[in-house]
């Protein structure tokens, strides 16, 4: 289940000599970095991140034998070196591609768009720069051997009086912090990162745009067996067609613009003043149930806002917002105690998702769980016949997330068994339940922050498939 804890995959190393071609050993070497964007281990101790997942994916389509390993690396600029000295075959790291990496590298089909953006503190820069002009005389940093750096570069033709400064041994997520502490007026980042950090710097905001938006793509060592790059661009036209590449995206980005600035400002103060009152509650119901007690405590705050008095018009009470049913179900006598509620919410959620059918995989399976937690299982599962009527994936929550608005109109819930829904609440439910937990899962971290917080023990990973 994706959300339990488990143990971390062996390490093993990789040889320090080029990697020997794919038809021979049938190893494919991928070089990435740790970032929330590429490659990390997640809060439970998991191997994630979108190249993670579409490296896994790519091995497993060949389905010829072949061996996924990682060099993990950094910083971006130590990235392509590994391709040009023949140590990996592919790089899966986030990379833009640029006229001058075209020089050095090939290029797979573009899996993703972004769009560079000018990132400052809206607590410190009240009247932001609207334009390249403005930026003239600021303090701006970037990292070293980015496409930020070569963007900056020719920029400097129309404004020679454009400095900036590019910085080695770092990378974008933490310039992006420097720029949150006040440490840094001004960077320029790619904008999914953006939004994701926004989550959990609310205090970041974006000036505007840089340029047209660029193409994200995987580098192909020119070293590399000739066929790698022709089965690399086959698997990215399947998995663009079939919907598995918007499904994974969805994954990690989907909910990343979902909370505002405030929201996460109050969250961030209660999870201060608040949340350590009924951490130990939350930790105890992970251990009956299995469910990370971070995911509760984020389904709690968003049901009651950690308030234990909590109650709806519609008399749902206390931290976890139970119904009068569901607390007599779970056999609770007092749902404003959270002694009772929070074990009682862990349970039913558990239930839930034992409920959904077991071929949808992790985590759409607990997505749509608590989606059920917020409209009930019959309008879930009615979601689910839309999405197969209109050629959707009925076990891919991206595209649930579809249908379940479909409910809120006649032409859809009149041909369903359960009709009417507002769809759109649980929509917003799961997806700002997806933000406060992502959150939580950065500030705290199932063990030492520095193993825990994008980081890994060693820069060679052999990775499950």
């Amino acid at each position: 289940m994706f959300f339990l804890g488990c143990d971390k995959p062996s390490e093993v190393p990789v040889p320090e000599t080029p990697v020997p071609t794919v038809n021979q050993e049938k190893i494919i070497t991928f070089v990435t970095i740790n970032s929330p964007n590429t490659y990390f281990v997640d809060g439970n101790n998991e191997f994630a991140g979108l190249e993670y997942d579409l490296a896994k994916l790519f091995v497993q389509e060949l389905d010829d034998g072949t061996q996924l390993k990682f060099i993990v690396e950094k910083h971006i600029d130590q990235v392509l070196p590994n391709l040009i000295h023949g140590k990996a075959d592919i790089a899966a790291a986030d990379i833009t591609v640029t006229d001058a990496r075209k020089t050095r590298i090939d290029f797979s089909i573009a899996y993703q768009d972004v769009q560079q953006q000018v990132v400052y503190n809206k607590a410190i820069t009240k009247n932001p720069p609207k334009d390249l002009k403005e930026l003239i005389g600021k303090n701006i940093s970037v990292p070293a051997g980015t496409s930020f750096a070569e963007r900056l570069n020719k920029l400097h033709q129309l404004e020679p009086n454009l400095f900036w400064e590019e910085r080695r041994d770092v990378d974008s997520e933490k310039i992006i912090q420097e720029v949150a502490d006040g440490e840094v007026d001004f960077t320029i980042a790619d904008s999914h990162l953006v939004a994701i950090l926004q989550n959990y710097y609310p205090n970041l905001g974006v000036a505007f745009s840089i340029g047209k938006p660029e193409k994200i793509a995987w580098g192909i060592s020119k070293q590399a067996d000739p066929m790698l790059l022709e089965k690399a661009n086959a698997f990215f036209t399947k998995i663009k067609k079939n919907g598995t590449l918007h499904n994974l995206i969805d994954r990690y980005h989907g909910n990343a613009k979902r909370l505002n600035p405030l929201d996460i400002k109050t969250f961030l103060i209660r999870s201060n003043t608040l949340l350590p009152k009924y951490k130990q509650l939350f930790k105890q119901a992970q251990e009956i149930t299995g469910i990370d007690w971070r995911l509760l405590a984020a389904i709690s705050y968003r049901e009651s806002h950690w308030d234990t008095f909590n109650t709806s018009p519609t008399n749902v009470r206390g931290l976890m917002m139970l119904t009068e049913s569901t607390a007599d179900q779970m056999g609770v006598t007092d749902r404003l105690d959270p002694k009772q509620s929070i074990p009682a919410g862990a349970k039913y959620i558990s239930l839930l998702i034992d409920t959904i059918p077991g071929r949808v995989p992790e985590p759409d399976r607990t997505y749509m769980a608590l989606a059920a937690y917020n409209i009930g299982y019959a309008h879930v599962e009615d979601a689910r016949v839309l999405a197969q009527r209109h050629g959707l994936n009925p076990n891919s929550w991206a595209d649930i997330k579809k249908t379940l608005v479909m409910l809120n109109n006649p032409e859809y819930y009149s041909t369903v068994k359960y009709g009417y829904a507002s769809g759109g609440a649980p929509v917003i439910f799961v997806e700002s339940i997806r933000s406060y937990y992502n959150i939580l899962l950065r500030y705290h971290p199932a063990h030492n922050p520095e193993q825990d917080r994008f980081r890994l023990a060693s820069n060679e990973q052999t990775a499950p498939i």
